[in-house]
């Protein structure tokens, strides 16, 4: 196998004080890459900020003979992606790699959970990875070349109790992906989504000890550096990676059923009468874009 390698290539990873962050960083570095280490220095919960989490993974980076720059900003405005990436071109002159990794928890159940806990979480994930990533794609079209990832969760895609906002701003990523994927396609920008389990501070009294013990970082590291290469030309793909297990989540549509003639009114009885098709699995298929989903409708549309 050919090695990956990153040479002259700029890398901003967002969250990158800790956990995920700090291993894609390391790796990212130790092929070659520049990396812009951002990281608020905040607490879990967005509270706080400091220095010290991002300079730790510069000076890691740098002794093992790599180069990278700290960034303190926040992800949640425009203003901070913007100046996140800035960094980078200020720092390295361009940017070809984008990893939204930045994140942080305010649990409850969604009858106790307050406006401000739902805005700063959708804030932190949905809108910076927006923010980030927005400020990063000129370049990257000047350049025909960018390697995005967003991370999103399987508390989003399935579900998980407590999680409301969480799950919310991890399902958005995916949507926004979906339209990314068809913007950047012809500028050589592909954009792809993880789902990771991993152990990190943002797990840490959420799993049981005995299996954060087998969640290492690192094992999501190596999909997340291929996702990052350029030997990677698919986009829009989502994966499920935990403990070296990696599979591909995608939203599929079934054949369903066709009620009617397109003109006459369809009644809820009838919708009952065929539930089990409209519910139904069977025949499931891809669909690249929404004008896709048109084709089901083709006995109804003119010839």
């Amino acid at each position: 196998m050919s090695e990956i390698t990153f040479d002259g290539r700029v890398a901003i990873i967002t969250g990158a004080g800790a956990g995920l962050g700090r291993t894609y960083a390391l790796e990212l570095g130790q092929r070659g890459a520049k990396v812009v280490v951002n990281d608020l220095g905040g607490a879990r919960d967005g509270t706080g900020a400091g220095h010290a989490a991002a300079d730790q993974v510069v000076d890691e980076i740098k002794k093992a003979g790599g180069e990278a720059v700290p960034n303190y900003d926040s992800v949640s405005t425009m203003e901070g992606g913007e100046n996140i990436v800035r960094t980078a071109v200020e720092s390295f002159g361009r940017v070809d790699i984008v990893i939204n990794n930045a994140g942080i928890l305010r649990d409850k159940s969604i009858m106790k959970m307050t406006e401000e806990e739902w805005d700063l979480v959708q804030d932190v994930h949905l809108k910076g990875t927006f923010s980030v990533t927005k400020a990063a794609l000129p370049i990257m079209r000047e350049n025909s070349y960018g390697r995005v990832v967003f991370t999103s969760s399987g508390s989003g895609i399935y579900g998980n109790f407590g999680q409301a906002n969480y799950a919310a701003a991890k399902t958005g990523m995916v949507g926004l992906m979906n339209v990314l994927k068809l913007e950047g396609a012809k500028y050589n920008i592909m954009v792809n989504t993880i789902a990771p389990s991993a152990a990190s501070r943002m797990t840490e009294d959420v799993l049981p000890p005995e299996l954060l013990e087998k969640l290492r970082p690192e094992f999501i590291t190596p999909l997340v550096i291929y996702l990052c290469s350029e030997d990677c030309k698919d986009s829009g793909m989502i994966f499920n990676c935990i403990m070296g297990w990696y599979s591909r989540v995608a939203f599929m549509s079934t054949d369903g059923v066709i009620i009617g003639d397109g003109s006459r009114d369809i009644s809820a009885e009838e919708i009952k009468e065929h539930w089990g098709k409209i519910t139904g699995l069977e025949n499931p298929k891809y669909l690249n874009n929404v004008n896709e989903s048109f084709g089901y409708l083709s006995p109804l549309l003119p010839k």
